[in-house]
């Protein structure tokens, strides 16, 4: 379990595919030694690190990782988000994300506020009934609050902090991210979906 709130960044060393799945290995800038196995959010999609020598993190990705999420264009150099797991008694400041990516949105557009910029992404429709104005979503493992939703796009305004210290600040229209949708409101959907088919059928 993540927060979504961004400390670090890694920088992609290289990308292999293999005969099924890839194999992805990166550096970040966290001083602290990673341990054999340790979770990892990498743009917002948690993998298992296998630390290598030199201070490598190497990391293999499954077929339907590499099919859901962006992190199969990964390029060498790439800047990407990175947080460590959650630990049992660690402030939340930003909301609970599981590092399980729910879809693909882009970038479209960008608007500049002094300091502070509005982003606004496209995302599949089916998840709209999932996104309501202030709550909250993972774009690329940032955690950031709805703004302005509607049934294909909504938006978010960037502090300065969030534009320095995430890959957000170098992004450009048309740019590809991993989204993961607030997981209380996918357990709320699950729970009253029955009842709302029900009625429906009525």
């Amino acid at each position: 379990m993540f927060t979504g709130i961004i400390q670090h960044h890694g920088v992609i060393e290289s990308f292999e595919r293999l005969a099924s799945g890839a194999r992805l290995r990166l550096r970040t800038d966290d001083p602290e030694p990673f341990t054999h196995g340790e979770s990892l959010a990498v743009n917002g999609v948690c993998l298992t690190m296998l630390p290598e020598p030199g201070g490598i993190l190497a990391a293999d990705l499954s077929d339907e990782t590499l099919s859901l999420t962006t992190l199969g264009a990964m390029q060498p150099a790439t800047r990407v988000n990175v947080e460590r797991a959650l630990a049992l008694g660690d402030r939340l400041g930003g909301h609970l994300v599981s590092g399980h990516v729910d879809a693909v949105g882009t970038l479209v557009s960008v608007e500049n506020e002094s300091e502070f910029a509005v982003y606004r992404w496209s995302f599949p429709r089916e998840f709209a009934p999932l996104l309501v104005s202030k709550g909250s979503i993972a774009v690329d493992g940032i955690s950031l609050t709805v703004v302005d939703p509607d049934n294909s796009s909504f938006g978010a305004a960037l502090i300065p902090e969030t534009l320095r210290m995430t890959s957000l600040g170098e992004a450009h229209p048309g740019d590809r991210v991993n989204l993961e949708f607030d997981l209380v409101a996918k357990h709320i959907r699950n729970l009253v979906s029955p009842y709302l088919e029900r009625k429906g059928g009525r």
